[in-house]
């Protein structure tokens, strides 16, 4: 919804996109967050979590912001309502954008530092220094991590280009203590046919979804990082077709028609994307390359009526079954998130710039400066069990409390009072001193209820 609202507002509509964001701000849960999808009137259809959905509204208010057309709307509320919800629940998100599979996704990841620096704009806006620079902070610990969670070192899809960024880490929510090694985690691909493999190394699935890190300003398009994963993608994904390049989403995917041409069931074999196009061709504007030939390519994809489809057909021709090589197959059309990405690319090939670029993100990432504190994050979600010498170790919890703590076996013992936020989070920050080599041990004391945690928790240095 917020792809198809930002494309309205890429055209010159202000008036509809600012009533989308209303009509989410009234569907906004309790707590801060919105389910996967629901019915018009926001009672929740399925009752998964993508985190890039709850950031994607505080983009959207960021844009109208930045445009002067929230026509005394104030989105603040929901904003930091969301922005409390990502600093809670994430970084593991229970779906991803293709709604799939859980763990770090590299594309939610973007999603979500962007939306964090845009709601740290709207609390400076009001002047709430503390929580606009805690809301920065959140986001730096999350932008620090992408390549250690999302890119391997071992890769082997081409042989020549050992580090690349993966589909994504897989992670559960319900784990505390996720393994966050790219190389050695596993991911299952559930819409596979049946008796077909469904486990693979993460290592060895990718797609294009890192390409947001670009979008939102929070890599440089000549990254070697990007540039190298863009030569993976290219051999493992891409179908060339009449009309220009097209993507698959995944390796291994098996969404879409089956291998016979007969309509997905339970498994399938997946398709290429239109959307996925478009993307590339956002990245192709931001790297300074001709964007014509996927613009061309996207118009070749649609319907008679202008529609673009959610999946083309990758093969040659089968006239047997009415399949053309870069023409609609029977998924859903149009797909609005493609018609979306289409408006924007035009519109971004007239600015010259990309449409969805966050200037303050930018400038925060790529600004030639990034010298800010290194953070690690612990909380009950993510009891993360090491830490770099010299980052501040953040300890972060829902309710205020006490943190008893030693940084040498308990020889010494220190007590500091958590700090609150707007956000409806307490945390203490803890310094890691170079020369330092025994591990943190802390407790907690409830303040609110009066009680001791009854265990010790440990984080060691390296």
């Amino acid at each position: 919804m917020v792809n198809s609202a930002s494309s309205i507002l890429a055209a010159g509509d202000n008036v509809t996109p600012l009533r989308a964001l209303i009509y989410l701000a009234a569907s906004q849960q309790e707590d801060g967050g919105f389910a996967q999808n629901f019915w018009i009137n926001g009672e929740p259809y399925r009752r998964g979590v993508q985190l890039d959905e709850v950031a994607f509204p505080i983009l959207l208010a960021w844009q109208l912001e930045r445009q002067d057309a929230l026509q005394g709307f104030d989105p603040y509320p929901m904003v930091l309502q969301a922005a409390g919800y990502l600093v809670r629940h994430g970084p593991v998100t229970q779906q991803e954008r293709w709604e799939e599979a859980s763990g770090y996704s590299p594309s939610t990841l973007a999603s979500n530092i962007a939306a964090l620096i845009c709601a740290a704009c709207f609390a400076r806006g009001r002047h709430d220094e503390a929580t606009a620079k805690s809301l920065e902070e959140y986001a730096d610990f999350l932008e620090s991590h992408v390549e250690a969670w999302t890119v391997t070192t071992d890769g082997t899809l081409v042989p020549t280009i050992k580090r690349h960024y993966i589909r994504i880490l897989s992670a559960s929510v319900d784990n505390p203590h996720p393994d966050e090694n790219p190389d050695s985690s596993m991911i299952a691909i559930t819409n596979r046919p049946p008796g077909s493999q469904r486990v693979f190394p993460a290592k060895q699935v990718v797609d294009a979804g890192f390409l947001e890190l670009v979008r939102y300003g929070i890599r440089k398009p000549d990254d070697p990082v990007i540039v190298d994963s863009l030569r993976v993608v290219d051999a493992a994904l891409k179908v060339d077709t009449p009309f220009g390049p097209c993507w698959h989403r995944y390796n291994n995917d098996g969404y879409g028609q089956r291998e016979d041409g007969g309509p997905f069931t339970s498994g399938g074999q997946g398709r290429a994307w239109p959307l996925l196009t478009g993307e590339r061709g956002h990245y192709e504007l931001a790297a300074g390359h001709d964007v014509k030939p996927f613009i061309r390519a996207m118009e070749g994809f649609g319907s008679a009526t202008g529609l673009l489809p959610e999946q083309v057909w990758d093969e040659p021709d089968r006239p047997d079954i009415y399949m053309r090589l870069g023409r609609p197959t029977g998924s859903a059309m149009p797909l609005m998130w493609a018609d979306a990405e289409y408006v924007k690319l035009l519109r971004s090939v007239l600015d010259r710039k990309v449409f969805d670029l966050i200037p303050e993100v930018a400038d925060r990432y790529l600004g030639g400066c990034h010298g800010h504190q290194l953070f690690e994050v612990w909380k009950p979600n993510r009891q993360v069990s090491r830490v770099k010498k010299g980052a501040t170790l953040r300890i972060q919890m829902p309710a205020p409390f006490r943190l008893h703590w030693t940084n040498d076996e308990w020889h010494t013992a220190k007590d500091t009072l958590s700090s609150p936020t707007a956000l409806g989070i307490k945390f203490v920050d803890i310094p890691m001193l170079r020369m330092q080599v025994t591990p943190v041990r802390f407790t907690f004391f409830w303040t609110a209820s009066n009680q001791w945690e009854g265990r010790d928790y440990a984080v060691n240095i390296e």
